[in-house]
């Protein structure tokens, strides 16, 4: 990044899933950190965290926790984010927010790093992270969208119970321990055994019979690719992966394309791995993208059911955590701070309480 000049930077819901990940990711990624708070809820704070070689304490987060405090990233909740958000911009914090509170606020921007960085230059205080099966969907679309048009996309979502926390992946390994031991297989986070199953339920039914998951990638599609008009349609799985989201999309275009311009399209996206050799069994798998930043595209072909050459069926994979969630969230205060864009307020508080 251009701008070196430390920040303080504030995690908050440090000690969840995405929290621990966005605090390795900053790390990771050597993002110019002043100070490093690590924000919970009052049942957290006290505990520590490693972060940089740095063992630090989890303090409770409150309004008054965020003076001083130049970029906040949220991974809470919605309730959490609901409350202290605006809390936290109106100290002077430039707050990214990885629950669904904010991003379909019109006032808002939903962004994903690669596909609609400009739109961080109108936030007033607040940005949204898109939902993670959004996140890893929205770049290919868009490299579509830009050469050929996008008419129509259906995306079906398998997805990884890390997605929703900690309490998952604990209650798939005991499912799985349980089912080798030839005992009962206890289910409490979803409302059955999620070990070798599908479950085509993810957050709460709406009165239409979507889920509110599936609402979120149509609605956050259209709203991230400027298309209010696309029409989405989803159904999202869940499945007994730990790590890593996977989607089987079809695209209809508004003019043909064939599934080697796809490919290429899809390559020059920053980001984007195209993994794509069928012969040799070649193509993106969930464990091998756990623990990446990219998207990796496979299996593109032409879509036979739409005529003209202009249908394309793919598989998109992602791991969930990162560019999902942690990782797309501290590539947003990247750009903020190489263009400018982190509110000035905060950066003068921040200065003048380092002076």
């Amino acid at each position: 990044m251009s701008d070196r000049t430390p920040l303080t930077v504030a995690v908050v819901g440090a000690t969840g899933v995405v929290g621990r990940t966005m605090v390795q990711v900053l790390a990771e990624r050597d993002f110019p950190i002043g100070e490093l708070r690590l924000l919970a809820s009052g049942r957290s704070a006290g505990r520590t965290v490693s972060a940089a070689g740095r063992t630090l304490e989890v303090l409770e987060a409150t309004p008054d926790a965020f003076g001083g405090v130049d970029i906040a990233l949220f991974s809470a909740g919605g309730d959490i984010s609901t409350a202290l958000a605006p809390e936290a911009a109106a100290r002077g914090a430039t707050v990214i927010d990885n629950s669904s509170a904010w991003r379909m606020d019109p006032a808002v921007p939903l962004v994903v790093s690669q596909v609609n960085p400009d739109d961080l230059a109108w936030h007033e205080g607040i940005i949204a992270n898109p939902n993670c099966s959004t996140m890893q969907l929205a770049p290919v679309l868009m490299a579509l969208r830009d050469a050929v048009g996008l008419e129509r996309v259906v995306v079906d979502t398998y997805q990884s119970v890390s997605g929703t926390g900690a309490d998952a992946l604990v209650e798939l390994e005991g499912q799985v321990r349980a089912h080798v031991a030839g005992e009962p297989m206890e289910a409490s986070v979803y409302p059955h055994p999620i070990a070798f199953n599908a479950l085509p339920e993810i957050d709460v039914f709406l009165p239409d019979g979507s889920t509110k998951e599936e609402w979120k990638v149509v609605a956050e599609s259209r709203k991230i690719l400027h298309l209010p008009g696309l029409r989405v349609a989803c159904t999202a799985v869940r499945v007994p992966v730990f790590v890593s989201h996977s989607e089987a999309v079809h695209v209809e275009t508004t003019r043909p394309i064939t599934p080697e311009r796809a490919r290429a399209l899809f390559a020059s996206v920053p980001g984007v791995i195209v993994e794509d050799d069928p012969a040799r069994h070649g193509y993106p798998l969930a464990t091998r993208a756990a623990g990446r930043d990219e998207i990796f595209v496979g299996r593109v072909r032409q879509d036979a059911s739409i005529a003209d050459g202009r249908g394309l069926s793919m598989w998109v994979v992602s791991d969930n955590l990162r560019k999902g969630a942690a990782t797309n969230a501290v590539e947003l205060a990247e750009v903020l701070v190489e263009r400018g864009w982190v509110r000035a307020s905060a950066r003068r508080a921040a200065s003048e309480a380092r002076a």
